[in-house]
């Protein structure tokens, strides 16, 4: 099979979508909503609806993005490459930076929420109460994955992915047929998104959910795992098509238009017509609306990547390879940057703002001095960059 060249968009695409979990994250603290044990940090003084717009608009998005693109990589792998070289790659890329990592992170987390917790909830000492922390031994087991779930599910995705990939391998007829059909929905806009949203509505509607609240347990949730599988297989088909690639652009804009409008009108309802995004509700209505949303903003979004970002660019390269270090770092500076906001009389959206910004610039920094020519970047990017290296 003819190796893919480098698709700059696609990468781009995928690094924007960890990137866009600092925002996610940095908003949070500013929402009006309670988020129960998912995010027990909040600057009552300065909440602002408009991050829970946010917050619902890249939650609809964002991840089932990140797993197709996932998908269509791994796909990659799997066929331009020797299969095992594809699980040798993975299990580089994602188990053992998921095993590292987490056992780093565990006991800063476990300080940065504890510490802005009681900083929020008014708590004297609560810098004491937090360093006190670490001469405990059960600070350093890890009890969730936190905001690595990503990687523990992508885990059980490619797992499972491969497995039906080798089965599938033994059924050429079926194979074929079924990169047929994928090639043909693929290549119709309005079919495509019909098709891909029947899908996810089937989905939400058995697991009984308009929107699937990403588990950060230790043990697999059938929930996330379902639903985000679905988008991985999803990608993975998108590959054995990647011929259609550039159709995506066609009616991209118009996507995403749509999307965003629909978007208000969820989180309209959500706010004023008690729906609420509860495990348990089972609305058809916000079930249609997830599944639409989703895959309006997949194929919008892929296609404005397709659209601008199919060309070499140093600055995305950067960025895309700055991404995962950023993506690992940053929750703990997302829960301590608000505390030094607290008394600043300033409104929400300007503290979520100084959040964001903050939060990059230490983790673009980091990522420039003593990750990106270290053992570090290699550990996580396959490659070390020479210190004098001047292009990309």
């Amino acid at each position: 099979m003819q190796k893919t060249q480098r698709i700059h968009s696609l990468d781009s695409l995928r690094a924007i979508m960890m990137m866009l979990g600092l925002v996610l994250h940095s908003a949070l603290t500013y929402n009006v909503t309670v988020h129960g044990n998912v995010w027990n940090i909040k600057d009552t003084e300065a909440t602002n609806i408009t991050t829970d717009f946010l917050v619902l608009m890249i939650h609809s998005f964002r991840m089932p993005i990140f797993f197709l693109i996932a998908g269509f990589f791994g796909a990659l792998l799997f066929y331009e490459r020797k299969p095992w070289q594809m699980i040798k790659n993975r299990t580089v890329r994602i188990v053992i930076p998921f095993i590292v990592f987490l056992l780093i992170l565990t006991p800063i987390m476990q300080f940065s929420f504890g510490y802005a917790s009681e900083t929020f909830g008014g708590q004297e000492n609560a810098l004491t109460n937090a360093l006190a922390l670490f001469s405990e031994f059960s600070v350093y087991i890890p009890k969730s994955t936190s905001h690595l779930w990503f990687l523990y599910y992508l885990f059980f995705a490619t797992t499972f992915t491969v497995l039906l990939a080798f089965l599938l391998k033994k059924t050429p007829k079926l194979t074929q047929r079924i990169k047929k059909n994928g090639n043909y929905i693929f290549h119709k806009p309005v079919l495509r998104i019909l098709f891909f949203s029947g899908i996810t509505f089937f989905i939400l509607t058995v697991l009984k959910t308009p929107m699937v609240a990403s588990s950060t347990s230790l043990i697999p949730d059938t929930n996330t795992f379902v639903y985000y599988t679905s988008f991985y297989l999803i990608g993975w088909l998108l590959y054995t098509s990647k011929q259609q690639l550039e159709t995506l652009k066609k009616y991209d804009w118009l996507c995403v238009i749509l999307a965003i409008l629909l978007v208000v009108i969820q989180g309209i309802l959500i706010q004023y017509a008690d729906l609420g995004l509860k495990s348990n509700t089972n609305s058809p209505l916000l079930i249609a609306f997830s599944s639409s949303i989703v895959w309006l903003f997949i194929f919008g979004i892929t296609g404005l990547f397709i659209r601008y970002g199919s060309h070499h660019s140093t600055r995305m390269r950067y960025i895309s390879d700055a991404s995962y270090w950023v993506y690992l770092i940053h929750l703990p500076l997302t829960a301590l940057f608000p505390i030094l906001l607290q008394k600043v009389p300033i409104n929400g959206i300007l503290k979520f703002l100084i959040v964001t910004i903050a939060t990059a610039i230490v983790c673009f920094t980091s990522y420039h001095f003593f990750v990106r020519n270290t053992f570090i970047g290699k550990f996580l990017n396959g490659r070390k960059y020479p210190k004098n290296l001047k292009s990309l």
